[in-house]
C-alpha cells in the first residue's frame, strides 16, 4: 500500500486510540472531536487511494465521503452517525459552542460515539481493501 495512504490510516488509529484514552480519562468533549479526525484521516486514505493524490484540506467528513463515491454506500444508521459526528471538530474549539456541547457528553453516549466510529474506520477500511 502507498506510504501517504499508510500515513493516514496510521494516523487515524492513533487517533482513536487517543479517543480511548480520552474516555477512560473522563474527558468526553474530546473523545467526538478524535472521533471526528479518525474518521476524516480515513476518508482520506480512501480519497489518497482513489483520485492518486493529496486529500484537500478539509474537515468535512461529509464532502469526503462524496468524493470517495462512500456517501451513497451508507446505511441509513451511518449517514445519522455521520450528521451527528460532522459538528464535532468545529464544535469542541468555538466557546459559543463548547459548553452545549460538553452539557451534552456524558460516559455512556461517548462510549457509543466510540463504539460507532469503530464501526465507520472499519467499514472505510474495508471499502479500501476492495479498491487494491
Amino acid at each position: 500500500m502507498d506510504e501517504k495512504i499508510n500515513y493516514w490510516l496510521d494516523i487515524a488509529e492513533y487517533d482513536l486510540t487517543t479517543a480511548e484514552a480520552l474516555l477512560k480519562a473522563g474527558r468526553y468533549l474530546y473523545v467526538g472531536f478524535m472521533c471526528h479526525q479518525a474518521i476524516e484521516k480515513t476518508l482520506k486514505a480512501h480519497y489518497q487511494l482513489l483520485k492518486g493524490k493529496l486529500p484537500p484540506k478539509t474537515h468535512n467528513i461529509l464532502f469526503l465521503l462524496k468524493e470517495t463515491a462512500l456517501f451513497d454506500s451508507l446505511s441509513d444508521r451511518q449517514k445519522a452517525f455521520t450528521e451527528m459526528l460532522l459538528p464535532m471538530n468545529i464544535e469542541t474549539r468555538y466557546p459559543e459552542y463548547k459548553d452545549r456541547l460538553f452539557k451534552s457528553l456524558d460516559h455512556e453516549k461517548c462510549t457509543k460515539i466510540l463504539h460507532e466510529t469503530r464501526e465507520m474506520h472499519a467499514w472505510i477500511k474495508e471499502k479500501l481493501k476492495e479498491k487494491q
